[in-house]
């Protein structure tokens, strides 16, 4: 069976969980992300911890890796892809209030570090979630899945 895939891309910088990849992996699957990128020392299939949270999306999938993010960044740059990162900076704003222009990729960072701020720069602009609680955070898996899924819901509507 051939699932559709949308054109939204994900990039992932220095993701240290491989928990989190794999749950990546399975929340690209199911929202039809169409490929995969693994930068910096995020790891990487094979690997268990990754299966264990992926439950076999690794072979849906595509991804790609591409041990420097700033060579994906351009190779993805060279594609016609517009770049945004899911990450709260001074400038960046609600995923809600974006203007995505497809095919788009997302990028995502560290658990704790977030995106880099080389890698922020050479991203066309910035997305946050906003938070309502204590705590100003989420787990990266769980951003991107937020966001993934507002991604795609836009192209859905504006096709």
């Amino acid at each position: 069976m051939t699932a559709t895939r949308h054109p939204i891309a994900v990039l992932l910088e220095d993701i240290r969980s491989l928990y989190n990849v794999g749950s990546v992996f399975r929340t690209s699957d199911a929202a039809g992300i169409e490929k995969i990128f693994l930068c910096g020392y995020t790891g990487y299939p094979p690997r268990r911890e990754i299966e264990k949270t992926a439950l076999g999306s690794v072979e849906n999938v595509p991804w790609e890796r591409i041990p420097n993010q700033f060579e994906a960044v351009n190779h993805i740059r060279r594609q016609g892809y517009q770049i945004i990162a899911l990450e709260h900076t001074t400038s960046s704003i609600s995923y809600t209030e974006a203007r995505y222009r497809f095919p788009l990729c997302l990028v995502i960072g560290n658990e704790v570090k977030g995106v880099s701020e080389p890698l922020i720069s050479r991203c066309d602009f910035a997305v946050h979630i906003p938070m309502y609680g204590v705590k100003h955070s989420l787990n990266v898996s769980v951003a991107f899945g937020i966001a993934a899924y507002h991604v795609v819901h836009v192209y859905l509507n504006d096709r």
